[in-house]
């Protein structure tokens, strides 16, 4: 496009000066009250504890009996996997089935490990 276009074009398009037309400004109006902030308190660097709020309407996914439950399943399990744990031979020339497999490893072990399983589940499908 060459200059002489230009010119042309521009002076064909009408402007804001030559309408006569009076531009509005609106601006969006205010709330009456507005929105209240929750303010969270803050951890000073050199150690110092500070309560941390909860943001209004909001609430925890799980409550403390949940949690509860939770570590209750987490204790089983690994009460389960300590009564598993050892069965070493006294002697490397000798052989007895009954220190490796009795009740304590082949069956109380394992029973405990499958119960803190379904505790881990009950605490987490359990309603506050």
């Amino acid at each position: 496009m060459s200059k002489k276009q230009y010119k042309k074009k521009r002076s064909a398009t009408p402007s804001a000066e030559t309408t006569n037309k009076k531009r509005v400004v609106t601006t969006p109006k205010q709330e009456a009250e507005p929105k209240k902030k929750v303010v969270q308190k803050t951890v000073s660097r050199l150690g110092g504890r500070a309560a941390v709020t909860q943001p209004e309407g909001e609430e925890l996914l799980y409550g403390r009996t949940n949690y509860i439950l939770m570590a209750a399943g987490v204790g089983l399990m690994l009460l389960g996997y300590l009564l598993m744990t050892g069965g070493a031979q006294p002697n490397a020339e000798t052989w007895d089935p009954n220190i490796i497999y009795n009740f304590r490893r082949v069956t109380l072990g394992p029973f405990l490990v499958l119960a803190g399983i379904g505790v881990e589940i009950f605490a987490i499908f359990k309603r506050k």
